[in-house]
């Protein structure tokens, strides 16, 4: 049930910022499927497997191929479906908990959610670059196929 709930959550938080940067109306149910797959993706690995670093990474890698999809479905920028969407996996609060210790003067524990931060950030975007190659990949493929098909014929 908890786990239903945060779907919920995810959906209706990714369709609210959807809303606030603008997003096309008939962009933001899908924007909201995509967040809410690249987020079970990311909760699932983080239950069973472990690591947040990897967790996103994935979870990226997901929103990413989800969202390319879903742009080629709804003729629309992918980059409308991957900024909402992204939403849920930002490290919002290990950036705040940086601020807090930085400003009552704990720079350890700043330093340590700092490189939290750092290493979420990078994840995030390793796995937007590893989903774009994944389609380029999967283009140029098909598009060898189909050549060869043509060729054969």
């Amino acid at each position: 049930m908890q786990l239903f709930f945060n779907m919920i959550l995810v959906y209706l938080g990714t369709i609210g910022f959807g809303i606030l940067v603008n997003v096309p109306k008939r962009a933001l149910n899908m924007g909201g499927i995509v967040s809410v797959m690249g987020w079970l993706i990311y909760y699932f690995y983080t239950q069973y497997v472990g690591g947040y670093i990897e967790a996103n990474a994935l979870g990226t890698f997901s929103i990413g191929i989800f969202g390319i999809i879903a742009s080629r479905w709804k003729k629309l920028p992918v980059i409308i479906f991957n900024i909402p969407a992204l939403v849920p996996l930002v490290p919002g609060g290990q950036a705040y908990q940086v601020m807090k210790y930085l400003a009552t003067g704990n720079y350890t524990l700043a330093k340590s959610y700092l490189i939290q931060v750092v290493f979420i950030a990078g994840a995030i975007a390793a796995g937007f670059l590893f989903s774009e190659f994944a389609n380029q990949l999967f283009l140029r493929l098909k598009k060898k196929i189909a050549s060869k098909k043509e060729v054969l014929k």
